[in-house]
């Protein structure tokens, strides 16, 4: 150790017998293997559209869907805060689709099996959410809410039909 070091450093470097420099070296060396491991897998033998969602459209109406649903719900909660109770069946839809559509997505983006099985609860339960917002849709939140879920429907209809 050069002789300009501080006790601490000479400490430091002493207790855990690691020097910065073979610190760094060894991260580089773990940063290095983990960009050759993913250089590997995009070879050519490699197939990607496996991983990529094969309805796109549907996908992102899904997960629009569920954003305006967090919207709704928490427009809903702020009403209900305020000792009104009037929005409490169009939370409730909102919950519902929300666990739909969530699971939905998910199987969307991973190219699942149970696409289309799925899609038929899916659509049922937007539907219903569509239907309870709409008696609301004098509150943005809960019309945007049923936009997107009769928009989820048409994609369903329209993709998976």
């Amino acid at each position: 150790m050069p002789e300009s070091e501080s006790p601490a450093r000479k400490q430091q470097t002493s207790n855990t017998g690691i020097s910065r420099r073979e610190m760094l070296a060894g991260i580089g060396a773990v940063a290095a293997a983990a960009y050759t491991g993913s250089a590997f897998s995009a070879g050519a033998k490699h197939d990607h559209s496996k991983h990529t969602a094969q309805q796109p459209d549907l996908l992102n109406a899904t997960n629009d869907c569920l954003d305006k649903g967090r919207r709704c719900i928490a427009h809903c909660l702020v009403s209900f805060r305020e000792g009104s109770v009037e929005l409490a069946d169009c939370a409730s839809k909102v919950h519902e689709m929300q666990a739909i559509c969530d699971a939905f997505s998910y199987l969307l983006a991973s190219n699942s099996g149970y696409i289309k099985a799925y899609a038929d609860v899916c659509r049922q339960v937007c539907q219903d959410c569509e239907k309870e917002c709409r008696k609301h849709e004098k509150h943005v939140e809960c019309k945007a809410c049923a936009d997107a879920c009769a928009d989820v429907v048409d994609q369903i209809k329209l993709r998976l039909s």
